[in-house]
């Protein structure tokens, strides 16, 4: 029998705040030789990239707080992400430095001269001085596990008498997605169910910092077979933070709460099904479809696996809520952290929309989401300690 297989995207919003669509725009003010490409969360199957661990916590009795809540996401880069290059036209005719100095695509500047790198403010002034004094820079760069140095020039633009190191960068991410849980006795959350990855680069952001705040949908784009839809959402950089975000992992964003957070629906902790015990059949899920009002849907858990090993696939779920399939379509981007609920447990997260059918895609045992924010059972802390 051939198979044909599915086409998938993260159900995450690709489209972030733009002036065009909501009035907003939070990437950073000040550029380095930047294009304003917008970056979006992509869903890849990658390695934990963190500033930091949440410590481990026991529990006796694992209860949740389903969210369902939109929120708006902002991460800060450790160190300035390189997304591209591009020629300049300097006095001896066209030239690309930072293509010369065979910096790559998905490099992470970390040190100039020694210094470290924390903004693109701090690459301009460097530039800038370097290129009135004639002398190269000299790049620390972050290359997959190791480092690499590097010698790079700037260039005089002729166009706009501004000296340039043909390189795009960026040290700042925005966008929107959905609270999975919250753990009430620690106030640890987690949201998206998989990592915010670049959407130039492919690859996970490796965040200094970053913060969750409150997020109003404004308008619905439906998803058609081959179109997957998007939630469009307005969300201020500096106002209601709910929390902080500590760890960028496969299976979404993990931190700590600030706030109080309800959904209205569910604010009462929740007992967890384990990924061997979901079962197919009917199950709903918490998500906005409109402003700030989290909304309960039905849908089919089509098929679930039951893993030994953490995946961010691992069920097959269809939405099958005649109100859901009117305003949306089906699963859209901005929906990825949408919490599972079957039988009066949690049991996972929307993480991915079938391009080929958007009312279907795959989502993520909760276990998984809850290991990646340091919570385990009395009974697993027990069993470490055995073997």
């Amino acid at each position: 029998m051939k198979i044909k297989k599915k086409r998938t995207a993260s159900a995450c919003s690709k489209t972030f705040v733009s002036f065009v669509i909501l009035a907003f725009s939070f990437l950073h003010p000040n550029v380095v030789d930047f294009e304003a490409t917008w970056i979006k969360f992509s869903s890849v199957h990658a390695q934990q990239s963190s500033i930091a661990d949440l410590e481990p916590i026991y529990l006796e009795d694992v209860k949740i707080i389903p969210g369902g809540q939109s929120i708006g996401v902002q991460l800060e880069t450790l160190g300035v992400l390189v997304v591209g290059h591009h020629a300049i036209n300097g006095k001896e005719g066209v030239a690309s430095p930072g293509e010369d100095a065979e910096v790559k695509v998905g490099d992470v500047i970390v040190e100039i001269n020694g210094h470290p790198i924390k903004s693109m403010d701090e690459i301009k002034a460097m530039v800038a001085k370097a290129g009135k004094e004639n002398e190269p820079l000299h790049l620390t760069l972050k290359r997959g596990g190791g480092t690499i140095e590097t010698n790079l020039t700037p260039v005089l633009d002729e166009r706009d008498n501004e000296y340039k190191i043909g390189l795009y960068i960026r040290d700042t991410a925005a966008g929107i997605g959905t609270m999975t849980f919250i753990e009430p006795e620690s106030k640890r959350y987690g949201a998206l169910g998989h990592v915010i990855s670049d959407m130039d680069t492919k690859k996970p952001i490796e965040m200094a910092r970053g913060t969750i705040v409150e997020s109003s949908v404004v308008h619905i784009e439906k998803g058609n077979q081959g179109a997957p839809g998007e939630k469009h959402a307005r969300f201020s950089a500096d106002r209601n933070i709910l929390g902080t975000i500590v760890k960028n992992t496969s299976h979404g964003i993990f931190g700590n709460l600030e706030q109080h957070v309800q959904n209205g629906k569910y604010d009462d902790p929740l007992p967890i099904t384990s990924a061997d015990e979901v079962k197919e059949g009917p199950a709903k899920i918490l998500t906005v479809v409109d402003r700030d009002e989290v909304e309960e849907f039905d849908i089919e858990i089509v098929s679930s696996i039951p893993q030994e090993e953490p995946d961010i696939k691992g069920m097959v779920i269809k939405i099958t809520d005649p109100e859901l399939l009117e305003r949306t379509g089906g699963i859209v981007q901005g929906m990825s952290g949408s919490p599972i609920l079957q039988n009066g447990k949690v049991v996972g997260a929307v993480t991915h929309v079938f391009v080929n059918d958007p009312t279907s895609g795959y989502a993520v045992h909760i276990e998984w989401m809850l290991k990646d924010a340091g919570i385990n059972m009395e009974s697993n802390k027990t069993w470490q300690l055995a073997g």
